[in-house]
Parts: C-alpha cells; sequence; structure tokens
C-alpha cells in the first residue's frame, strides 16, 4: 500500500497555495475550505478551486508517479491512496487509485452528491456549473473533501492498512490525520513502513525505512529495487 501527499505533487510545479502564514492565496482557510465557507461566500470558494482546475491542465507527472506506475504494474497488488486532488498519478499510469480528500476533475452536485468528470474548457470558468442528474439542474459544488468533512472511502483504506504487508509513505508532511495515522496502524499490524519524503515529517519515528529527498530523483531506483526484492 502507498499513500502520497503533497509532497510529490509539488515536484510537478503544482502550488500548494498555503503561504507560509498559513493562507491559501490570501484567503484564511474557513473562507475557501470549510462548508461553512461556502456557504457565506459560494462565489468566493467557486473560483479559488476553478484556479486550481485550470492549473491541471499546465503540469505534467513526474518521475516519481511513473515509478509508482511500475511498481503497481510489477507487483501482484498495491493500493494507492493520495491525499492529493489533482489527476498525476492516473496520468502518470497508476489504475488503482483513491483519492481520499477528493478530486480537482470531478464536481459534485449538492443535491444528489453524484459527481461528474467536468474538465473541457466550457467547466473551468468563473462561472457556476449546475449537473446533468436532476431533471431540473442543481448547482454543482468543488468535489473536494473541505476541512470539518469526513475523508471519502475510508472504510476500504483501513482494510488496506489492515491487510498490507509494506506500507509507503510519499510526499506527506505527517500533520494531516486521518492520513498520518495510517502508518501507525500498519505498523501495529506488523507491515513494513517506508518513508520517502523531502524532510523529516512529524510521524517520522513510525517508520523502519527512510529515504530522504526528492520523491522524483529517488523513486525510480528504489522502485527498481523494491520489485528485484518481490521476484
Amino acid at each position: 500500500m502507498v499513500l502520497t501527499g503533497a509532497g510529490i505533487s509539488a515536484e510537478s510545479g503544482i502550488r500548494t497555495f498555503r503561504d507560509n502564514d498559513g493562507l491559501w492565496e490570501e484567503h484564511r482557510i474557513e473562507d475557501v475550505a470549510t462548508p461553512q465557507g461556502w456557504r457565506a461566500n459560494p462565489a468566493l470558494v467557486w473560483g479559488f478551486y476553478q484556479a486550481r482546475r485550470r492549473q491541471l491542465n499546465e503540469v505534467e507527472p513526474n518521475p516519481a508517479h511513473a515509478a509508482l506506475a511500475s511498481l503497481e504494474e510489477g507487483l501482484e497488488h498495491m493500493l494507492l491512496i493520495t491525499q492529493n486532488v489533482d489527476d498525476l498519478h492516473e496520468r502518470g499510469g497508476s489504475k488503482d487509485v483513491v483519492h481520499m480528500h477528493g478530486q480537482l476533475v470531478t464536481l459534485r452536485c449538492e443535491t444528489s452528491g453524484r459527481s461528474e468528470h467536468r474538465m473541457d474548457a466550457a467547466d473551468l470558468t468563473d462561472e457556476f456549473l449546475t449537473c446533468n442528474c436532476c431533471a431540473e439542474p442543481q448547482r454543482l459544488r468543488p468535489d473536494i473533501v473541505w476541512f470539518g468533512e469526513q475523508p471519502m472511502f475510508m472504510q476500504e483504506i483501513y482494510a488496506a492498512v489492515d491487510a498490507c504487508d509494506v506500507f509507503i509513505v510519499i510526499g506527506s508532511s505527517g500533520h494531516v490525520y486521518p492520513a498520518a495515522d495510517l502508518v501507525h496502524i500498519a505498523r501495529a499490524k506488523g507491515a513494513r513502513t517506508v518513508l520517502v519524503n523531502a524532510e523529516a515529517p512529524m510521524n517520522i519515528g513510525a517508520f523502519d525505512e527512510v529515504h530522504l529527498g526528492k520523491a522524483g530523483e529517488l523513486m525510480p531506483a528504489l522502485v527498481e529495487a523494491w520489485l528485484s526484492e518481490s521476484d
């Protein structure tokens, strides 16, 4: 099982949007990344995420994404859990990807809760969009897990953590829960825990094996070594 965080996307040029002072593009997190912010000022939140969606057309997968696709292809079973909301894993070749914090390429109907893939040019303007699932089209919202909302697919994720024999974390700070706690669960179940990260994260003590540096530089060789071990 592999868990990826913002670090792997940052190497492709995805802006984190979060500045050193904790602001997102000069906005408070409460204003642009919470259900309350959406209700209070949907135009602001919509414009913020539309900018992030447009940015997807400006970036490409990096060698770490390609290496993970090779790892998946070379193993009997691998599940890739990502905290990232971009589609770089899929574009890099990974097939079995679970987005626990939602996705930018999809939008969600506020009434039915259904998600739609909406990445045409007409879908990327700052005008609100409506769904295709309701008889009377309803407003769409970003298909993102905001602060205060429950991450997606947690039952599937916990089952995979319980069953895995190797748990690899790439590009994650160890700050965001429940993702940061998954390594502790995996280790308690006897899994070998591996970290690939630019710097030591908050939960570094939970890893049996640590590789510090850029994932794009480290992952190709690491994957080659791991696949050799599995043969």
